[in-house]
């Protein structure tokens, strides 16, 4: 297996941005795309756990459209072979202390990249 294949890490790294583009602007039709449409896919956010895409869909449709934005920190992308990559970030939004941790899976679909796993949680800053 090659590890970071440049043009896979590119791939990949074009969809995350594009993901990310879509969650702080509340592009929910582009957010869904991203998720693989499966009833296998998983979703852990701060406070709910999604199991599937249609469940996926409707918490997107359900989530507050203000105080989106967020910066990004300690973004490492990792692309395992040529159809499966790894995704993992630090965020802040602006106002709060807290610490978002983000982690995704994305996988290689007919389709494009999609999001495969992906978990969200937040921590207190250090003391």
């Amino acid at each position: 297996m090659i590890l970071d294949d440049a043009a896979v890490l590119e791939e990949v790294k074009a969809a995350f941005g594009e993901y990310e583009q879509a969650l702080i602007s509340n592009d929910v039709v582009t957010l869904d795309k991203l998720f693989w449409n499966d009833p296998r896919v998983v979703r852990y956010g701060a406070t709910e756990n999604l199991y599937g895409y249609d469940q996926i869909a409707e918490f997107r449709k359900q989530r507050p459209s203000k105080g989106l934005y967020r910066e990004l920190r300690n973004t490492v992308i990792t692309a395992h072979g040529a159809d499966l990559a790894t995704a993992w970030t630090e965020f802040t939004r602006p106002g709060s202390e807290r610490i978002g941790r983000q982690s995704q899976v994305w996988a290689r679909r007919p389709e494009g990249w999609r999001i495969v796993a992906a978990h969200v949680s937040l921590m207190d800053p250090a003391s």
